[in-house]
């Protein structure tokens, strides 16, 4: 890790250098380009005054084809002084990342959904989650698809697949933190993005009208016409009766317009966000096969995505032109609106089925992107094996979340049908954290991610938990009675499905001791009977008789707190056996409670 911090910051040191000494060179060209400006003002004046107006004429278009071209150069010096500030801030960002202070992150909070099977017992999305951990995506949409990675399974061929693109992708720093950085301005929102997709499925309104179209050739003529007219020879008060036309058109288009405007308005800058990211992959090589089929969907009808998603933007921007107090002059100049709408519609004709396809694949790499960096930072994690073996098997499982520093990490060995670990222990000696430790690695395997190990095999499989049931007050439901309902739904996945692992925290404990043991004792034997596997963390020491009666479908491990000179001593470790230390009443004692 010091090895990393020091490559992180070094460079956030060096493109923070750059940055200010391009900001510097912007700031020296400005005063310059001010100049120049009022130095070409009176050359231009001299000019007309002393010689002809052709020659003023001639001048005046060669100073502003020429200083056009400063504009863009100087424009130019301050992006490229934005781009490296945004590097210098990726790279100390990683540097905190790397001691665990990652919450500069999204954290994707608004994929937190309490009836999913795993995502809020295993912390994968809110503050400190497993989401905000590796999340270094720039869009809307790069979000959505990395949340999709780490809550819903996928095939093995897929996981196979993430896995080479992320191996091909880690070494590219280079490239990784420029796409982030390219991204770091985006500003987008998905709603906005699923209006403009629902547009594409919109009928045509313009581009196949022909009287419509016979209008936007015949209507700027006519007005043009008119205007000369209403200069040389009619009054002002007759010449307004050339706008009666294309006032009659604007008025039978008008809501076709509002409703083409409206699924398409929000989406100019987000477009232009995206079509510089795409740029940036269109830029690349790759040779891993799901990066190389990616990037192959920015290539169609023989024209660049990045290219055709500027147009989209450029076009939408134009149409945003209505929004200016002279828009009225533009449509009845020329139909503003209609001309503009009629390019959409063109577009969209040649690129309908593409632009889906394009959104898709930019998210794709967003969320690889995000996953490879992950493995960057922690080149000690491996790649797991997705076998078709029912077996789990973990060498060095560690908690992704907790630092390698303090990480406690246990060999984990399973079968993934009909068997269950019972852990017992006492307070605070980590049993939960061991349940989270084994379903977060198991997510990540299933989101194709490396996982904290040094070696994971593990069939394709299914997290299902109940660890953090509570009331709920708007439905009048009791913790205990949330917490059944939880059971229920696990136990229905494991009677339908051959693939769920569960993880089940102190079950039952709503209820009183002897009803909780008979419940959990049929709850196990239930799950059994079903093929079900997982683990089961329990302070009910009589559940761990059953392993003796089970045939092998029962094994007891316990996580022990030893006790010296009357301080606990936890070392998180896993064992084989019932639990046999207590510690509540020192707890308690430390709490200030007196107990005889």
């Amino acid at each position: 890790m010091t090895d990393l911090t020091n490559i992180y910051e070094k460079r956030a040191t060096q493109f923070a250098a750059s940055a200010a000494e391009l900001k510097e060179k912007y700031n020296r060209f400005s005063i310059i380009r001010l100049f120049v400006f009022f130095v070409a003002i009176f050359v231009a004046i001299f000019i007309f005054s002393k010689t002809n107006a052709a020659f003023g004429v001639a001048y005046l278009l060669i100073f502003l084809f020429g200083f056009s071209k400063f504009v863009f150069w100087h424009r130019a010096i301050l992006e490229q002084a934005n781009h490296n500030q945004f590097l210098s801030d990726i790279n100390a960002e990683e540097v905190a990342a790397l001691a665990h202070e990652y919450q500069d992150f999204g954290a994707g909070t608004d994929f937190i959904d309490p009836m999913h099977a795993n995502t809020v017992d295993m912390d994968i999305f809110g503050e400190y989650s497993i989401f905000q951990y590796c999340n270094r995506t720039s869009t809307a949409i790069g979000q959505q698809r990395l949340a999709h990675y780490l809550s819903t399974p996928t095939a093995k061929t897929e996981i196979l697949a993430r896995q080479i693109a992320i191996k091909e992708l880690y070494p590219k720093l280079e490239w990784r933190q420029d796409f982030q950085a390219t991204g770091r301005v985006t500003d987008d929102n998905a709603d906005h993005l699923r209006l403009l997709t629902s547009w594409l499925s919109d009928e045509p309104f313009v581009s196949n009208n022909k009287w419509l179209k016979i209008a936007l050739i015949v209507v700027p003529i006519w007005m043009l016409i008119g205007m000369s007219l209403a200069i040389y020879y009619l009054s002002w008060q007759i010449a307004l009766l050339f706008v009666i036309l294309p006032g009659i058109i604007l008025n039978k288009t008008t809501e076709r317009v509002n409703e083409t405007h409206n699924r398409t308005t929000h989406a100019e800058k987000s477009l232009s966000f995206y079509a510089k990211l795409i740029q940036r992959i269109e830029e690349e090589s790759f040779e891993a096969p799901k990066l190389t089929q990616l990037k192959a969907n920015f290539l169609a009808n023989n024209q660049k995505a990045s290219t055709q998603i500027q147009r989209l933007s450029y076009i939408i921007g134009q149409l945003n032109v209505r929004y200016n107090a002279f828009a009225v002059l533009f449509n009845l100049g020329g139909l503003w609106d209609l001309q503009y709408v009629n390019k959409l519609e063109k577009w969209k004709a040649v690129n309908k089925t593409e632009l889906p396809k394009w959104f898709a694949a930019l998210q794709e790499f967003e969320a690889l992107n995000s996953l490879a960096t992950l493995y960057y930072n922690n080149q000690d994690w491996v790649f797991p094996t997705i076998s078709d073996q029912q077996e789990l098997n973990g060498i060095q499982l560690g908690h992704p979340l907790i630092h390698h520093s303090k990480r406690i990490a246990n060999d984990f060995h399973s079968p993934t049908q009909a068997h269950i670990k019972l852990v017992t222990g006492s307070n605070m000696a980590g049993k939960s954290t061991f349940l989270r430790t084994v379903g977060l690695n198991i997510i990540l395997a299933m989101s194709g991610s490396a996982v904290c190990a040094k070696e994971l095999t593990l069939p394709l499989l299914q997290v299902y938990t109940s660890m953090r049931t509570q009331d709920a007050l708007h439905e009048s439901t009791s913790s205990f009675y949330a917490e059944l309902k939880r059971l229920k739904v696990i136990i229905e996945a494991v009677e339908s499905e051959h693939n769920i692992y569960f993880l089940l925290d102190e079950i039952l404990k709503g209820t009183n001791s002897k009803d909780r043991h008979t419940g959990s004792r049929a709850l196990i034997e239930q799950m059994i009977k079903s093929k079900g596997a997982g683990i089961i963390a329990t302070h009910d020491l009589e559940l761990g008789n059953m392993e003796a009666t089970g045939n092998g479908a029962i094994e007891n491990l316990c996580m022990e707190v030893a006790v010296e000179n009357g301080k606990l001593r936890f070392d998180y470790t896993l064992e084989k056996g019932v639990s046999k230390s207590f510690n509540a009443t020192i707890l308690m004692k430390e709490m200030g409670i007196n107990i005889q």
